[in-house]
């Protein structure tokens, strides 16, 4: 095939291979468990029916704005 030519010279980038930390770890010590900042789990009755109407709200904000 005429106008070929090899590729056998060394690619390099330039990019740093130095030493990577591995993280490894079996399945008998998996992640400790770590306290989530916040939890809807946690929140009152009356906390979680105004954050659901508040989202409501927005989505019907949004859909009112897009059928304008």
């Amino acid at each position: 095939m005429t106008g070929s030519h090899d590729h056998d010279h060394d690619h390099s980038h330039g990019h740093a291979h130095g030493h990577v930390p591995v993280h490894r770890h079996g399945p008998a010590s998996p992640h400790p468990a770590q306290a989530a900042p916040w939890s809807i789990l946690r929140m009152t009755v009356v906390s979680r029916l105004a954050a659901a109407v508040a989202v409501s709200a927005v989505l019907w904000a949004v859909v009112l704005i897009a059928m304008r």
